[in-house]
């Protein structure tokens, strides 16, 4: 079974889709450039020849062939004279691309008639009219050729961008007779930066679609170089024949000249002696001349015929001579414009290479986001799981925290008139003690002046010294009642130790037992009194923002209810 890709419609439409893409991107590159030109655009301009160079192949493509003796002869200038008949504005450029002095050919005709028809701005406009008439296109056209398709439609459309373009040529009929039409792919196959994935993907399959048109146009240009060639062998081995057949004609010239002066002796000796001799000899002779004569006039049709002939051979070699110099030229030409196609595609494979590792690479780099994505994710879901637990976490200790102060609130709505009562109690109670200090040291004072001045009494009045002390004792122990009890209600109850020691006489250490001969000091968290040795720290207490000395026990369990305390 024949594959697809040789059947000659698959093989037709895919040239047509080609050229269609072809157009397409000439003509937005046309415009693109053109606009950011912001000028009159020239012949010299390179995208709008590639533009003509496009529109010419679109123009050939499914083309029927004239045969002449020459060989086929594929040109549109025919359809496009078909346009005068169907618009009449056309008939002026019909008219001055006939008067261009130079023009020898049929293509540089319809290639000035292009020029023109662009210059006027109505180029979409007079292949349209062209294009709607079908039956008119089918004696030039194959029946799925671009022009009888829709994709001669799309072109026709897309040439109405052009009416934004101004331009002005300098038309010179030799340069459009011998002008090779060869598309430069290098135009439109630019490497863009994108990294965008779809344009990628357009990108690589333009370029795909490309590649696959010119592998195409190179492969018919192959066959066409092939039938040239054996086209120019056909006429060697023809122009050899004649060669030999002229000079076979010649060497029968000759003999024939040669043949000729011999009659003409033969018959001038025979006129002679038919002078000389008797009549008899006359009448035969006459005879003999007539049969010459007769023979002589047949010669002489037969050489003219033979010159007549040499003649058209000459004619033909002449012919001959003027086509393989023709055919020359458009070998050379084919030749130039297959050198070009494979410098193009050259181009092509190494941009696929270059596409293909860039392919490669962006895969690549695709799969190690797709492993960093995976790692982002499950640390993602870890961090939603740990924020989910600090939420439940902070739920549970707004819930505490709230708990908490309304604990506080209560406790400060039950205690806070009290222990404002006590903390003024407290301070009056201070404030009493150091006045009785104060007044026990001056009895002392007193005491001991009355004791130096009194040398013998000094035995005597150990008793009222006692008394005072234990006067001084149970103040003392009356004032510790209400700072005791200040004191639960601010804080824990301390260790049973403390609680004994705090339960001694204050006039000593309560911790180290020393005398009071040594330096007290009251601690005013228990207001206890204590030696400078077991009294060394200080703390900020509530009933104080600066800090205040306590004694160790007081430090030690202030200490620890602050690192237990939220707040």
């Amino acid at each position: 079974m024949r594959d697809d890709t040789e059947d000659p419609n698959y093989l037709m439409a895919n040239e047509r889709m080609n050229l269609m893409n072809m157009a397409k991107l000439s003509i937005k590159g046309l415009i693109e450039s053109a606009l950011n030109l912001g000028r009159t655009l020239d012949s010299d301009y390179a995208p709008l020849q590639q533009f003509f160079v496009v529109m010419e192949h679109c123009l050939k493509h499914g083309l029927k062939a004239k045969k002449t003796f020459l060989g086929q002869n594929k040109s549109f200038w025919g359809p496009l004279e078909l346009v005068e008949k169907l618009v009449p504005e056309a008939a002026e450029i019909t008219a001055s691309v006939k008067d261009l002095p130079g023009l020898k050919t049929p293509v540089g005709r319809g290639r000035a008639w292009l020029r023109l028809a662009l210059m006027q701005k109505k180029l979409s406009e007079y292949m349209k009219a062209l294009i709607n008439k079908k039956e008119l296109l089918s004696e030039f056209y194959e029946p799925n050729a671009l022009m009888m398709e829709e994709e001669g439609a799309i072109i026709a459309g897309l040439l109405v961008g052009l009416n934004v373009i101004d331009a002005n040529f300098c038309m010179k009929g030799e340069d459009l007779d011998s002008q090779v039409g060869v598309i430069d792919f290098s135009m439109y196959l630019k490497d863009g930066n994108s990294s965008k994935g779809s344009e990628g993907d357009g990108q690589i399959t333009a370029i795909l679609d490309q590649k696959n048109y010119v592998e195409e146009l190179n492969r018919h240009l192959n066959a066409t170089v092939n039938n040239l060639q054996a086209k120019v062998d056909a006429l060697e081995k023809s122009n050899t024949k004649l060669t030999e057949e002229l000079a076979v004609a010649n060497n029968r010239i000759i003999t024939l000249q040669e043949e000729m002066e011999r009659v003409k002796e033969e018959s001038s000796y025979m006129l002679e002696s038919n002078r000389k001799g008797p009549k008899q000899d006359r009448a035969s002779e006459g005879q003999a001349l007539s049969e010459a004569r007769k023979h002589l006039k047949e010669e002489t049709q037969l050489r003219l015929d033979v010159e007549k002939e040499l003649e058209i051979q000459i004619s033909m070699r002449q012919e001959m001579e003027l086509a393989m110099k023709m055919l020359e030229k458009d070998v050379c030409e084919k030749q130039d414009a297959l050198v070009s196609l494979r410098q193009q595609l050259d181009d092509l494979r190494a941009l696929k290479h270059e596409l293909a590792f860039k392919l490669q690479s962006s895969d690549l780099g695709v799969k190690q986001k797709s492993e960093l994505n995976s790692r982002l994710e499950e640390k993602t879901n870890q961090m939603a799981a740990t924020i989910k637990q600090l939420e439940q976490r902070l739920r549970q200790a707004e819930r505490d925290r709230q708990s908490a102060e309304l604990d506080n609130r209560l406790f400060k709505q039950d205690f806070g008139d009290k222990i404002n009562s006590l903390q003024l109690e407290v301070e009056e109670l201070t404030r009493q003690r150091n006045q009785l200090e104060l007044e026990l040291k001056q009895e002392k004072e007193r005491r001991l002046q009355n004791n130096r001045n009194i040398p013998g009494k000094g035995s005597q009045k150990p008793e009222p010294k006692m008394d005072g002390k234990h006067k001084i004792q149970e103040e003392n122990v009356k004032l510790k009642k209400p700072l005791e009890e200040n004191h639960r209600l601010q804080s824990h109850p301390m260790d049973e130790q403390d609680q004994l020691l705090l339960s001694e006489e204050p006039q000593v250490c309560q911790l180290c037992q020393e005398d009071g001969s040594l330096s007290k000091n009251v601690c005013k968290n228990c207001t206890g009194t204590f030696c400078d040795a077991c009294s060394t720290n200080e703390l900020p207490l509530p009933s104080s923002i600066k800090p205040e000395r306590v004694c160790n026990p007081c430090h030690k369990h202030l200490m620890k209810q602050y690192s237990t305390s939220p707040s």
